[in-house]
């Protein structure tokens, strides 16, 4: 991403301080040093508490710290040098940074695409007025105003901060923690609504948003995805002239996501600026205008791409790759198979099979129609919330019994349950320790399962400070640890960023296939089980009273039977292989429709 001549780049050098661990490791960074060696000072100790402090003037970028940090805690890097001048943000010496910002476009919805950890919330905060970008000079005070909006002279974004800067800029954010709204606010859904409600619209976004049954609960009631439909329905009643959306897809199932994107694009259509950052790709396709990727290292720096397409925006981010920039910001591009090569792989050996099982609650009947699962088989579980997936494979997993009908697993089940416990004393690495039940370090799992999930960096780490992508990423890791025939994994892409829900789901796929295992998924991201699975299972039914799942069915005939009760149609993108949604009305949906073709490899009737 840079060159090595020290005159077209500047260096980047970022210390994750709570990776960094002067006790434990006999300072090899100090201690190696070449410039240090020669008698400089390029990493000396902070005074405070001793971890390591990097000049970034004196260092030559030679890597040996780089590799000598037993605790991956350091990151040097070296940026094009024009890049400098386009410095929006830098925290302190030794932190994260962030180059250029995204633009908010009047009547449209831009999207932001990119990994977690570069930057996204910094952007939200600046672009919405609640802080003030300090162009890169971290000490002596921020930046006064007219500095600010000198720096943006000649490009769209000095009208927006000239209004932040007036006081004139009304903004509205959907904040990404929704969990946390039960504490900011005592009451119920309707008084919440009530208070915001500035442009007479909340009527209409409950019907939209299926708020109604929840209106008169207590808000501290209601599930994740109630709460995330509640935060969009609050943000987008207040009047605004730039709108933000921080991950609205997260806990919502795929109906209630399409709903969400129906309210952002209405914003929009009303003249309204709508920024989003979402990590459903199918989503993030069907509801934005343009995008803007961003690139970087996580926790280290983040650089904005220029204003893109949807197409090719998405495009450029799954190849790695931006031409009009000349940058290649990732090793290698994610490709989509367009042929699917289950009946070379799938075994016809029966692992698990059950005959039609039902399982009865006060308020809900669950009937699954008889069905088995094959060695090297990945089942997907699609449908709304709340019609007996997560029911379906605790009864799987012998966790509950049906009341009636048999299961016969001849195998054995590893379970990563829906809502993951951080209450868990200790690092990542006695965690696996415990699913293992040996040491992870120069184990065979090392190679198969901690290195591809990226998790090696996390093992110091205390589970209790892990953000919900590392978080997912070990539970996940955790699950096939354990000596099992089948992995059944509820909802692993939660809280993952785009690129490590496309990287996670073509890990599951080889390791199930090179183990020779089974797995079952259960999972809201479209893509994700369009990737991943051979075989789908389909929930259909009256969310909270009823559910009926299929029996297992090709993948072609069950996207094909979602996609239809989705009202939505998919194609291939001709470059990348993706899936991609048809614009709602468009030549090709219309088309796709009429034929009940509304996947696209399945072939017309």
């Amino acid at each position: 991403m840079g060159s090595d001549d020290p005159s077209s780049t500047h260096r980047v050098a970022v210390m994750d301080y709570e990776l960094c661990q002067p006790r434990k490791c006999g300072l090899e960074c100090i201690v190696y040093c070449p410039v240090n060696k020669t008698g400089g000072q390029c990493i000396i100790q902070r005074e405070e508490d001793g971890k390591a402090l990097i000049s970034e003037e004196l260092c030559t970028g030679c890597g040996i710290c780089i590799k000598k940090c037993p605790f991956d805690a350091i990151v040097i890097v070296n940026l094009a040098k024009e890049l400098s001048e386009d410095k929006i943000h830098q925290y302190g010496v030794n932190s994260f940074r962030f180059y250029r910002l995204p633009t908010p476009k009047k009547g449209a919805v831009v999207g932001l695409v990119g990994r977690n950890g570069m930057g996204k919330s910094t952007i939200v905060n600046i672009l919405s007025g609640n802080m003030k970008p300090n162009l890169g000079k971290f000490e002596g005070g921020e930046p006064a105003w007219n500095e600010v909006l000198k720096y943006f002279q000649g490009t769209e974004l000095k009208a927006h901060f000239e209004k932040i800067a007036n006081g004139q800029l009304r903004a509205s954010i959907k904040p990404q923690l929704v969990y946390l709204i039960p504490k900011a606010f005592k009451g119920t859904p309707k008084e919440l609504l009530k208070k915001y409600d500035e442009r007479n619209v909340s009527d209409s976004l409950v019907e939209e948003l299926g708020l109604k049954n929840v209106l008169d609960r207590d808000i501290a009631a209601l599930s994740g995805g109630e709460l995330q439909r509640l935060a969009v329905a609050v943000a987008a009643a207040k009047d605004a002239d730039y709108y933000f959306f921080d991950e609205p897809s997260s806990y919502n199932d795929v109906y209630q996501r399409l709903a969400v994107a129906r309210v952002m694009k209405n914003l929009a259509e009303q003249g309204k600026s709508v920024m989003v950052v979402e990590h459903d790709m199918t989503l993030l396709d069907y509801l934005s205008d343009y995008v803007h990727i961003i690139y970087g290292e996580p926790g280290a720096y983040g650089i904005v791409s220029a204003l893109q397409s949807t197409k090719v925006g998405i495009n450029n981010f799954l190849e790695g790759y931006l031409p009009a920039e000349n940058v290649r910001f990732r090793e290698k591009a994610f490709r989509f198979d367009v042929a699917t090569a289950m009946d070379d792989v799938v075994e016809e050996v029966t692992v698990a099979s059950y005959t039609d099982v039902s399982k009865a609650f006060p308020s809900f009947k669950l009937n699954v129609a008889a069905g088995k699962i094959r060695r090297g088989e990945i089942v997907g579980m699609v449908g709304a919330n709340a019609l007996g997936k997560t029911t379906f494979m605790r009864m799987l997993a012998g966790v509950d019994k049906p009341d009636s009908g048999k299961i016969e697993v001849g195998a054995k089940i590893s379970y990563k349950p829906q809502y993951l416990n951080q209450d868990y004393e200790g690092d990542v690495r006695s965690l696996l320790y415990t699913a293992y039940q040996s040491p992870i370090e120069n184990s065979p799992a090392e190679e198969q399962i901690i290195i591809p999930l990226g998790i090696k960096k996390l093992l110091e780490k205390s589970v209790k400070n892990l953000s919900g992508g590392e978080l997912q990423k070990v539970a996940v890791a955790a699950s096939l640890l354990r000596q099992a025939d089948i992995y059944a994994l509820d909802e692993p892409s939660a809280f993952l960023d785009a690129e490590d829900r496309i990287a996670v789901a073509k890990f599951l796929q080889r390791f199930v296939r090179a183990q020779g295992r089974s797995a079952i998924i259960i999972d809201h991201d479209l893509q994700l089980i369009d990737l991943v699975s051979d075989t789908l299972v389909i929930f259909e039914g009256k969310p909270g009273i009823e559910g009926h799942a299929t029996a297992p069915m090709r993948k072609e005939d069950g996207m094909n039977r979602f996609l239809q009760a989705l009202a939505i149609t998919y194609r291939r993108d001709e470059t990348t292989g993706r899936p991609r949604v048809n614009k709602e009305g468009g030549r090709l949906d219309r088309e796709q429709k009429d034929s009940g073709n509304y996947y696209y490899t399945r072939q017309p009737q």
